[in-house]
């Protein structure tokens, strides 16, 4: 897995997630965003190269970033980072006393925790206070802490995993995402009181009236 904010930093495509960094640091200047959790509608959507992306930028803007698997169900940020998947998060949870296993990656100032051993129970890990006392934990060794959970629909783990952050971004996919399954996903956080903070769109066609620019 490669990433376009490492290969190709300079493209469109790298600029649009700096943009993303740039819209969510103002988007929360009363109240700055310190834990975000990054999903889709539906599996598929590119939420994981998203928020891996996403990671790149923040730390190159200077800020401590922690990136956490929390899909717990079908893990990939290790892959992007050619990092361990275990041990990681589930061995936090599970054992009580221990310090998160943070993995230094080639991006100065990006550390990730691993997903660690696939549970059976994930949405009761992630619901846990055992989670909330991670987090915690994290926030004050990072300037922000983004968790990588799984699609809303498709289980409860994102929803429960939402209500205990700052806030979620949706990634939709361009003529992929069906328009009532974003629908949907944003009914179920927003009833459960989810801080919804916006949506990244992505496989959008690109904008050829800004293409020279770049090039």
């Amino acid at each position: 897995m490669t990433l376009i904010t490492l290969s190709d930093p300079r493209s469109p495509v790298s600029e649009a997630y700096r943009t993303l960094r740039t819209n969510l640091s103002f988007s929360s200047l009363d109240e700055p965003i310190r834990t975000l959790v990054i999903t889709s509608p539906t599996p598929d959507e590119g939420k994981s190269t998203t928020i891996a992306n996403l990671a790149v930028t923040m730390a190159q803007g200077g800020r401590k970033t922690v990136l956490v698997d929390c899909d717990l169900r079908r893990p990939s940020l290790h892959a992007f980072f050619n990092c361990q998947p275990e041990p990681g998060l589930t061995n936090l949870l599970l054992e009580k006393d221990s310090e998160p296993a943070l993995q230094e990656t080639e991006v100065e100032d990006l550390f990730l925790l691993s997903s660690g051993p696939l549970p059976p129970n994930p949405a009761d890990l992630l619901g846990s206070k055992r989670m909330d006392q991670i987090i915690r934990k994290l926030k004050d060794v990072a300037d922000i802490v983004l968790f990588d959970a799984p699609p809303v629909i498709a289980v409860t783990d994102a929803t429960i995993l939402g209500a205990k952050v700052d806030g979620v971004l949706l990634v939709i996919s361009a003529g992929r995402t069906k328009r009532e399954h974003a629908q949907r996903a944003k009914d179920m956080l927003e009833k459960a009181k989810v801080r919804i903070v916006g949506a990244a769109l992505t496989n959008a066609p690109k904008d050829s009236s800004i293409g020279g620019y770049y090039d």
